[in-house]
């Protein structure tokens, strides 16, 4: 009764602000397959579909999300493979863009299956013009130019949408063979720890290497 009394009570409350999180669309307009472990179906073309419904919800919400977090792996990998990887992008970023709300995107594993940084910084996931501002639907993509930010740098930045509130978007690749190019500090740096922690020829290979190694 306590537990129903206090949602109740938390309904009835205007929220300071509300926000969306959606995660992992891996977009590609290819057949279903299987996972990587083979354990579950992978239904690439209905990503889409999953992601206009979800912004199908934020739109009917009675307090209409300040923002959208995007948490990385917008495409699926399997594009760069069929060299679809910018016309996969373009189609999802058509759907996000047919909401008013600012999306916020971080930059996961199958965003460098597909691109380089250099592309990544001067491509529309590039958010970092939307850094410690007041979020409105309104806000200008123009506030900064993606350009003008190096991409062999660290791609994070933290917004704050309402007073005490903060949110902090991480580069979680940014020590990382992935995006990177073959002659910056970091991708030498990043290959020098794969190796040492890991014994395989193939580095993407877990055979032999536990969670005991470390590896975190």
């Amino acid at each position: 009764m306590m537990d129903q009394k206090v949602e109740e009570e938390a309904e009835s409350l205007d929220p300071y602000f509300t926000f969306g999180i959606i995660a992992d669309i891996q977009y590609a307009d290819i057949e279903d397959g299987p996972n990587y472990t083979r354990t579950r179906m992978r239904y690439y073309r209905n990503s889409l579909q999953h992601l206009r419904s979800a912004i199908e919800e934020w739109k009917k919400e009675a307090s209409c999300p300040s923002f959208v977090i995007q948490l990385g792996d917008i495409i699926d990998g399997f594009n760069s493979k069929h060299g679809t990887s910018k016309i996969s992008l373009k189609k999802v970023l058509k759907e996000t863009g047919k909401v008013k709300i600012p999306f916020h995107h971080v930059w996961g594993n199958h965003e460098f299956y597909n691109f380089d940084r250099l592309f990544l910084t001067n491509s529309e996931l590039n958010t970092i013009y939307l850094e410690d501002k007041a979020i409105h639907a309104s806000t200008s993509a123009g506030a900064c130019s993606p350009a003008a930010v190096d991409p062999q740098q660290f791609y994070a930045y933290h917004f704050s949408p309402f007073s005490k509130f903060r949110f902090i978007l991480i580069d979680a690749y940014d020590l990382s063979i992935l995006g990177r190019d073959l002659n910056c500090t970091k991708y030498k740096e990043s290959l020098k720890l794969l190796r040492k922690k890991n014994p395989n020829e193939n580095l993407n290979s877990p055979i032999g290497i536990c969670v005991c190694n470390n590896l975190s």
